[in-house]
């Protein structure tokens, strides 16, 4: 044979036998989403490419073009706020700076609530305490005995109220007093647990673990056993815990190199699900509904007012059933993460809510009454953790507190209430009756003439701005001046509790208008025709560029 045809032909082969994998490799690519969230290692790299640097005093004012009056009436601003703080929640502040000195969790939190470049003069002038002394209703009482609208719902534990769980605790550590803190044996309380946890869950078995990011760790490494596979499917912006394959950008040391960070309601990812071979799981965390494709809003990255969302039930909805479909195809593994949502949509869950049955659901947060819980619920087939034909090859997972008795008792307290007609009727019209609070406390904001407008799931609400700025960080403390606790991510997440009344939440509704309106009244609202949020974006680009490395 000529030689010059055999190469050619060898050529051929090799292109042929490629083919596939690029259009694989292709439909991948085309599958995430073109954000930097979407890309994890691109992220990272420009997280330590990403200079440091802090404006100076004049800056701190007019980093968006003011003129030299609104700069000033600005600081006035700034410290009177300050001095308001330094005075009325005194105790609360001396309280957080002893703490912060060896409590790094403070620390950080206190470094972000705000862009970088705002921070260290904001933290000079304006500090903000993180203690309270009590809870009732729907209202916190700090040290200093201000009493606050709760706001936090204790990162999404808070669903019914701090009395519910008050009485929850009490109830289960009653139940297995007895027993004690006895680790290893179970509480006769677990039984109940785990029957009402199947008829909940629909699903054929339990197990439990210490917190919500070790059931969901629990839940993939369960699927990769099962399945043989070695990849998860996560989507652009979800939160699934901290630990490393869910959590592939910055903020893990390492890259994770099993998991697929895909786009959330889109064809693309669709069909890398019907294609690929080593797709073991698809998580997904109904609480991305409200804003897809989009990390966690918090007030540190709100340098523009681009910031959006918005919740379609009936889209997300359809997006669930085409999932299910793909995956039950496939022989793929869905996986709901309920820890942060579950039981704030229908006493049932997500899995209820939308109409939609996973393979696996993870719980954590609320459902053990308050006390630290994480839950996986699953198919006989996917929970079992050894081989009978392979006695060596398991699937290993324990906990020293996993099943606490404390825990077990504060969760059986937890669905002995659920099932109460009383919170039965707290699901009755909630989606209408929370969106409709939402439209009401829109209208008075456009009324009044005022930028933020609120998007909603449900009790999960998130702050937005219509006009551009580069000071709508400064909200939440105003907000917080006025009476509503936040949590460290300010205006980007608030969560109700359900038991806020017609005139807890128009009280609120109140406040918040009013926060609104002084700091619009303190020039930090002010805005040139000509900014953009484009234009504020490419101003911020230049700073960094001028500093960095």
């Amino acid at each position: 044979m000529n030689p010059n045809i055999a190469l050619t032909a060898a050529a051929f082969a090799a292109l042929v036998a490629a083919l596939p994998r690029a259009t694989r490799r292709l439909q991948l690519s085309l599958a995430k989403h073109p954000s930097l969230a979407g890309h994890s290692r691109m992220a990272k790299r420009v997280a330590t490419w990403l200079p440091g640097y802090a404006y100076g005093e004049q800056r701190f004012y007019d980093s968006d073009g003011a003129p030299a009056e609104v700069a000033a009436q600005r600081r006035s601003a700034l410290d009177r706020l300050g001095a308001l703080y330094r005075s009325r929640y005194a105790k609360s502040l001396e309280a957080t700076a002893r703490a912060a000195e060896g409590l790094s969790d403070l620390q950080f939190t206190g470094r972000y609530r705000v862009p970088f470049q705002y921070g260290a003069h904001l933290r000079e002038h304006l500090k903000v305490g993180a203690f309270m002394e009590s809870s009732d209703g729907v209202m916190l009482t700090d040290l200093d005995g201000n009493r606050f609208y709760d706001l936090t719902g204790s990162y999404g534990v808070n669903v019914f109220g701090p009395d519910f769980y008050k009485a929850c605790i009490a109830e289960g550590a009653a139940k297995v007093q007895a027993l004690g803190p006895v680790l290893g044996n179970l509480h006769p309380v677990v039984i109940g647990n785990v029957e009402r946890l199947r008829r909940i869950s629909g699903l054929d078995e339990v197990s439990f673990h210490m917190s919500g990011t070790e059931a969901v760790m629990q839940a993939v490494r369960l699927a990769r056993y099962h399945t043989k596979r070695s990849h998860l499917v996560r989507f652009c912006g979800a939160y699934h815990g901290w630990w490393e394959d869910v959590q592939p950008g910055p903020g893990n040391p390492v890259t994770p190199r099993q998991t697929y960070t895909l786009k959330e309601m889109d064809g693309d990812t669709l069909r890398v699900l019907r294609t690929r071979r080593d797709i073991a799981c698809v998580l997904v965390n109904p609480l991305q509904a409200l804003h897809p494709n989009k990390a966690a809003p918090g007030d540190s990255a709100l340098v523009d007012s681009s910031r959006q969302a918005g919740y379609d039930r009936a889209a997300y909805t359809a997006w669930l059933k085409e999932l299910r479909q793909v995956c039950s195809e496939r022989g793929i593994v869905l996986i709901f993460d309920e820890v942060f949502l579950g039981f704030r949509l229908a006493a049932g869950g997500a899995q209820e809510y939308f109409g939609v049955r996973a393979d696996m659901v993870t719980y954590g947060k609320t459902i053990a009454g308050g006390l630290p819980i994480g839950v996986v619920c699953g198919r006989h087939e996917l929970m079992q953790r050894f081989r009978e034909e392979r006695p060596a090859d398991i699937c290993f997972a324990r906990g020293t507190f996993n099943s606490h008795p404390y825990v077990m008792g504060a969760m059986a307290a937890f669905l002995d209430r659920l099932e109460t007609p009383e919170v039965r009727a707290l699901y009755d019209g909630l989606d209408e009756r929370w969106n409709a609070r939402a439209a009401a406390l829109n209208q008075a904001l456009e009324a009044a003439g005022l930028p933020p407008r609120v998007a909603n799931l449900s009790t999960v609400w998130t702050v937005s701005y219509e006009r551009p700025s580069r000071y709508n960080w400064m909200l939440q403390f105003y907000l917080r001046a006025h009476g509503l606790a936040l949590s460290w991510i300010g205006s980007g997440r608030f969560i109700f509790s359900l038991n806020y009344t017609d005139a807890d939440f128009a009280e609120v509704a109140r406040r918040f208008v009013a926060a609104a309106q002084e700091m619009q009244a303190d020039g930090w609202w002010w805005s040139d025709p000509g900014l953009t949020n484009k234009g504020i974006r490419r101003g911020i680009l230049r700073e960094l560029l001028g500093r960095g490395p």
